[in-house]
Formats: structure tokens, C-alpha cells, sequence
């Protein structure tokens, strides 16, 4: 039996063919065509596993084999017509190169790989929840900081989870740090939730906070002496409301 034909080749790894038993037994004593099936099997494979592999980014040495096939491809080539080899003398017309032929179902099924995954990246965006805004608030200065402004959103996860994301605009002060804080309205309770590194910063809530509670977001000034406390010194601070 001559070799496999390169399109049952690509069917069979596809999975839309199943080889009869003349081809399966030529392909257990033939490695010529054992190593073309098996090198379309793992594009097959890599390109239905995307999903799962997350998306990385091919390694160099991947890109550098589909060159040096392509490379190979116009090697092997005639250089009048790459796909088609005449004798006009006997009437007969040749199929290119079997190197050939198979570097251009690799390129092919490179491109599914591609494709797919440019489809598996759009179907994750458009079903991945998005956070859902429960309330945001308006931050306004304190006395000693004039000028001061800034915004709180508060965003729930499809998993439950809280965060408060926060913009300050505000004179940078020479030393110490700022601080987002939680507060109740009446001032006599507060959570810290982290230290505002910039003028923007997303901080999740421990699950323990009741937010309907603590419903006032505050940014304070801070200095750098290890006491945990609020120092007193608030920039901005804002009731939430409910979106």
C-alpha cells in the first residue's frame, strides 16, 4: 500500500474520519505517515485544549518550526507553480512535495489554533459576570485639606465578595501615608482596609463587614509610627448611597 493520503491524514486527526483497517494497518508499519498523523493529532489537541492551557502565548520554538516548515515549503516547491509539478511530455501532473503538503495542513490547523482561541477569549469575556455597583459616594474634604476631593464605588462579585474602589484627588503630604477606612455613620466604629498607595485603589472587604453598617468610606492621613489607629486626620469622607 502507498502512503496514507495527507487529506485522511488531517481527517482522522480531526476525528472526522476513522481509518479503515488497510490504512491502520500500513500506519503500524509505516512512520513516515505515523509521524504525520501524530504531528497533526497534537495541533488537533493544542488547539482544542486552549481553553484550558489559559491562553499562553506559544513559545518561540513553536513559531520557529511553522517558519522553517514554511521555509520548507517554498524549498520544495517548483518555482514556476508551488503547487503543481507538469510533464508535459507524458501528460501527467504530480502533486507537490508530501513536506510540503503537510506544512500546509499545519499552517492550516495552526490558524484554527489561533482562531480558536481568539473565540474562547470572547465567549469568556461575554459570560464572566461583571461586578455589580451597590452604591457609591461622594468624598469631600476636611478643614485642613482644602481642595481635597474624591469618589467611592461599591462593587459586589457574582461570588459575593465586596470591594470599594476609591479616587482621591489631594495634595500629596510630605510624609506618612493614606488609609481607606470603613466607618459607621455615628463615627464610633471603623475598618481599616489598606493603605492607598497612588490616587486610586481597590480594596476588598473582609467578610465579616457588614457594609449596610459600616457606610462611610474615609481616607486619612497617616504617619509612618506603627500605631494602627486612625490618626484623626481625614482628607475626605462620604456617605454610601445606593446605586
Amino acid at each position: 500500500m502507498s502512503h496514507i493520503d495527507p487529506d485522511d491524514l488531517a481527517m482522522a486527526a480531526l476525528g472526522d474520519l476513522a481509518l479503515d483497517a488497510d490504512a491502520a494497518a500500513h500506519l503500524s508499519q509505516c512512520a513516515t505517515c505515523a509521524d504525520e498523523l501524530a504531528a497533526l493529532e497534537q495541533t488537533v489537541t493544542v488547539a482544542r485544549g486552549a481553553h484550558r492551557a489559559g491562553l499562553a502565548t506559544p513559545a518561540a520554538h513553536v513559531w520557529d518550526a511553522v517558519a522553517r516548515e514554511i521555509a520548507a515549503d517554498r524549498t520544495d516547491a517548483d518555482p514556476t507553480d508551488p503547487r503543481l509539478d507538469r510533464d508535459e511530455g507524458r501528460g501527467r501532473v504530480h502533486r507537490a512535495p508530501r513536506r510540503a503538503r503537510l506544512s500546509r495542513r499545519l499552517a492550516v490547523l495552526a490558524g484554527g489554533l489561533v482562531a480558536t482561541a481568539a473565540v474562547v477569549v470572547l465567549v469568556v469575556t461575554l459570560i464572566t459576570p461583571r461586578p455589580i455597583d451597590i452604591a457609591t459616594a461622594t468624598l469631600d474634604a476636611f478643614p485642613d485639606h482644602p481642595g481635597a476631593r474624591g469618589s467611592a464605588t461599591l462593587e459586589r462579585e457574582s461570588d459575593g465578595v465586596e470591594r470599594v474602589i476609591v479616587d482621591l484627588d489631594a495634595d500629596l503630604a510630605d510624609t506618612g501615608h493614606r488609609e481607606v477606612w470603613l466607618l459607621t455613620p455615628d463615627g464610633s466604629d471603623l475598618v481599616s482596609l489598606g493603605i492607598l498607595d497612588g490616587t486610586t485603589g481597590s480594596f476588598t472587604i473582609p467578610a465579616d463587614v457588614d457594609t449596610a453598617r459600616f457606610s462611610v468610606v474615609d481616607i486619612s492621613q497617616e504617619p509612618d509610627d506603627g500605631d494602627h489607629t486612625h490618626s484623626g486626620d481625614s482628607i475626605v469622607r462620604g456617605q454610601l448611597e445606593s446605586s
